[in-house]
């Protein structure tokens, strides 16, 4: 669950840096308000669209596991790890 979390901030996160980064090279200020506010919004919707485009793209090419699942169990003395079935 902490990597899901992670990589969706990092996603999110992503069009944030890479326009600080821009700031950067155009030699703007990157921690000037002035720089980020007409920006901020587009920004955060750029964020929002890449995290939902991974979920949907996760979605359709996660294997998807059908049947019951049988946890993990000892048979004969010997751990058996959990499947579906």
């Amino acid at each position: 669950m902490t990597r899901a979390f992670l990589q969706g901030l990092v996603l999110f996160l992503l069009p944030f840096v890479l326009f600080g980064l821009y700031l950067v090279a155009r030699r703007r200020n990157a921690l000037a308000w002035s720089s980020w506010s007409d920006q901020s919004l587009w920004l955060a919707i750029a964020g929002l669209v890449l995290v939902i485009a991974s979920l949907v793209v996760t979605g359709l090419t996660a294997d998807g596991q059908t049947g019951a699942f049988v946890p993990t169990h000892i048979e004969d003395g010997r751990v058996v790890p959990g499947r579906f079935q």
